[in-house]
C-alpha cells in the first residue's frame, strides 16, 4: 500500500528524520492560510505518482491569494489520471545540494538494500550505476553505525553532512523494520543551509503486513473500476493507452503488453480473466475493457484448462446480446484451437495464431 506524501512525512517526523514544516489543505480557504502562516511555500499536490512538477502540480508562492486559485484549479480534478484531493503546503527550502537515498528489498538477495547517490532530485532513475550506491544489509533491529558510515563513505560526503545523513540512514532504517515497509524512499534528501532535510517522501507497506499496523491509515490505490473487477475476483488494471487487453495468466499478460509496445500501441487497460471462460465472465470481463473508451480490443487467449471452443462460443453470444462498438482481435491457441477458431470464422471475427501478428493488427487498428 503506497502511502501520500504528507502520510509518509508524518511517519517520518515520527521516527526523528527531519522534514520541512508544513500542513495538508483539503480547501482553497486553507491553502490560503497555510501560506500566510508559513510565507514562502511549496503547493504540492497529493497523489500516488511521481513527475507531479512537470504535470504542474507543484507550485512555489508567498501569497495566500495566489495559494488559493491555485489550490481552487487543483483540488477535485485529476492530475496524471489521478483525483486530487488534498494538498500539502510547506516551507520553500533554499536547497544548497539533492542526495537520494532509500531502502527496499533486494529480491535475488532476499534482504534490505539501501540505494543511496549524491545525485538526488528528479530523473533519479537516470543516474549512471557509478553513482548510485547498493549496500545490502541483513535483517536486524537496527542499522549498526559502521554501516550507515560505510554507505556515507561510498557517498563521499564529509563532515556534519556525512554526520547527518548517517543519522537519517539509521532511522530509516529502523522504520523500514518496524513498519513491515517495501519501499522507503527520500527524493531528494536535501542539504539546506547546516540542516539535512526530507524534502519528499515515498512510503510504501507490505499489503499482508498491515493487520499488525492499525495505526497506518488505509489509502484506496484502486480506481472505480478497478474496485468492481476486484470485487468480481478479476485481475484488471487501468493504464494510459487506447488499446483495451484480455488475456488468461498474468505470464500471458504481461507479454501481451510488451508486445504492444513492441508494435508502438500501448493498453488503456489490461484484465487477467484467469480460468474465466463462459457467458457470464467474459460479459463483465468485456465491460470492464470497454469502460475506457478503448480504440481497440485485443484477447489473447492459451488454451490448457480453459478450452478455446468455450472462449469462441462465449465471445459470440456476449457480442451477439451487448455489441462491441470497437474492432476486437482475437488470438487462440491451445485446447480445441481448431474448433474456436472456425466458430469465430464463421461469427465473422478474424483469429490470429501469433501474439505477434494479433498485437500488430491492433496497433494498426488503434491509429486508424
Amino acid at each position: 500500500m503506497k502511502l501520500y506524501e504528507y502520510m509518509g512525512k508524518d511517519l517520518f517526523s515520527q521516527y526523528g528524520i527531519p522534514v520541512p514544516r508544513g500542513k495538508v489543505a483539503k480547501s482553497p480557504e486553507e491553502a490560503a492560510e497555510i501560506t500566510a502562516e508559513i510565507g514562502d511555500s511549496v503547493i504540492k499536490s497529493q497523489i500516488l505518482s511521481g513527475k507531479r512538477g512537470k504535470a504542474g502540480g507543484i507550485k512555489f508562492t508567498k501569497e495566500p491569494e495566489e495559494a488559493r486559485e491555485f489550490a481552487a484549479a487543483l483540488l477535485g480534478s485529476k492530475l496524471i489520471g489521478m483525483p486530487v484531493e488534498a494538498l500539502l503546503v510547506e516551507e520553500k527550502l533554499t536547497i544548497d545540494k539533492e542526495y537520494y537515498v532509500a531502502i527496499t528489498i533486494d529480491g535475488k538477495r532476499r534482504c534490505p538494500v539501501v540505494l543511496a547517490s549524491v545525485r538526488g532530485g528528479m530523473d533519479i532513475e537516470e543516474v549512471p550505476e557509478e553513482h548510485m550506491v547498493r549496500y545490502h544489509i541483513s535483517y536486524k533491529t537496527e542499522m549498526m553505525p559502521f554501516e550507515a558510515r560505510e554507505i556515507t563513505r561510498l557517498m563521499h560526503l564529509h563532515g556534519w553532512e556525512q554526520e547527518q545523513v548517517q543519522n537519517v540512514l539509521i532511522k530509516l532504517y529502523r522504520m523500514f523494520v518496524d513498519l513491515d515497509a517495501e519501499l522507503l524512499e527520500i527524493n531528494p534528501l536535501v542539504a539546506s543551509g547546516d540542516r539535512i532535510i526530507a524534502a519528499d517522501a515515498k512510503v510504501t507497506i507490505d499489503d499482508e503486513a498491515l493487520f499488525r499496523h492499525p495505526e497506518i491509515p488505509f489509502v484506496e490505490e484502486r480506481t472505480e473500476w478497478e474496485k468492481r473487477a476486484h470485487a468480481l475476483g478479476l485481475a484488471y488494471v487501468e493504464l494510459d493507452g487506447n488499446i483495451g487487453v484480455m488475456a488468461n495468466g498474468a505470464g500471458i499478460t504481461m507479454a501481451t503488453l510488451d508486445t504492444l509496445q513492441h508494435y508502438g500501441g500501448a493498453a488503456a487497460n489490461f484484465l487477467d480473466a484467469g480460468g474465466g471462460a463462459g457467458e457470464e465472465a467474459t460479459a463483465k470481463a468485456l465491460e470492464l475493457i470497454l469502460a475506457k473508451d478503448p480504440k481497440a480490443i485485443l484477447i489473447n487467449i492459451f488454451g490448457g484448462i480453459t478450452r478455446c471452443d468455450d472462449v469462441a462460443n462465449a465471445f459470440v453470444s456476449v457480442k451477439k446480446k451487448m455489441g462491441i462498438p470497437v474492432p476486437v482481435v482475437i488470438r487462440l491457441v491451445g485446447t480445441n484451437q481448431e474448433k474456436g477458431r472456425q466458430i469465430l470464422t464463421d461469427a465473422g471475427i478474424e483469429t490470429f495464431e501469433t501474439m505477434h501478428e494479433a498485437a500488430e493488427k491492433a496497433v494498426s487498428l488503434a491509429t486508424q
